[in-house]
């Protein structure tokens, strides 16, 4: 059963003169245990796609199922259920709470969703432990470099068990040892079966994922598909990005 299904998801947004599409006709499926990334130029979409997959917007038409369950039929108290305890998210600024130490802050997910403490404490200790930094339970986030602030949010996000992570952008704001670093280990967390969609411009991070998709004026062109009839100048320019980024691909993860 796949994690994520989508069919023909269109999202629009318009003011009183102009309507921009944002995703057209978006159809894509993600299987459980895989590792994908989304890429493409600014402006193609992928911010409103990952907004959309993690239902943290809504869409005009087609169907979103996650995990068998169609989300776009439940109502905004349902969809912050199943956001909470199936979704993820891992952010390129963090999002971490400056007055809460690293256990409080993988705690504040955990609490929203009427944990007993015991569970908590058993939760946020294993997941930090998962991410090399049992010694920094209680330091503020002022306290630890970019890299330790990001293996903070990975560790919020795996607290909670989720069957899906997001990632949008999680290497941004590092520099290029600690990205490699960030990105091993989302490999050892999608290695443990949890399923992974990254949304980056970075190459060399697409390249870590198992499978890239890539956003063009809001239509999905999957690299392991027939491309859909777009200019020439722009297939033959996202052509190029594949190939290089194919070759860059290790044989094997």
């Amino acid at each position: 059963m796949p994690t994520l299904q989508m069919t023909d998801v269109t999202k629009s947004y318009r003011t009183d003169l102009v309507e921009t599409r944002a995703l057209n006709k978006i159809s894509l499926t993600v299987e459980t245990g895989e590792f994908v990334a989304v890429s493409g130029p600014s402006g193609s979409g992928k911010t409103t796609f990952l907004n959309v997959t993690g239902l943290l917007d809504g869409f005009e038409s087609g169907t979103y199922r996650l995990d068998d369950v169609d989300v776009s039929r439940l109502s905004d108290r349902e969809q912050s259920r199943i956001r909470n305890e199936k979704i993820g998210f891992v952010f390129q600024s963090f999002n971490l709470i400056p007055d809460l130490d690293v256990f409080d802050n993988v705690d504040v997910p955990l609490r929203y969703r009427g944990l007993a403490g015991a569970e908590r404490k058993r939760r946020i200790e294993s997941a930090i432990e998962r991410v090399g930094l049992a010694a920094r339970l209680r330091h503020l986030p002022s306290q630890l470099s970019g890299g330790q602030q990001q293996r903070v949010a990975i560790a919020r996000a795996l607290a909670g068990s989720p069957s899906l992570i997001l990632a949008d952008e999680p290497t941004g704001n590092l520099d290029s040892s600690t990205a490699h670093e960030i990105m091993n280990l989302l490999h050892e967390v999608n290695e443990a079966g949890t399923t992974i969609v990254m949304v980056t411009h970075d190459p060399s991070c697409a390249a870590h994922a198992a499978r890239q998709v890539h956003i063009l004026d809001g239509r999905l062109i999957d690299v392991r598909e027939e491309m859909p009839s777009i200019p020439p100048r722009q297939l033959s320019s996202v052509a190029a990005r594949a190939e290089a980024t194919a070759a860059r691909t290790p044989a094997a993860r």
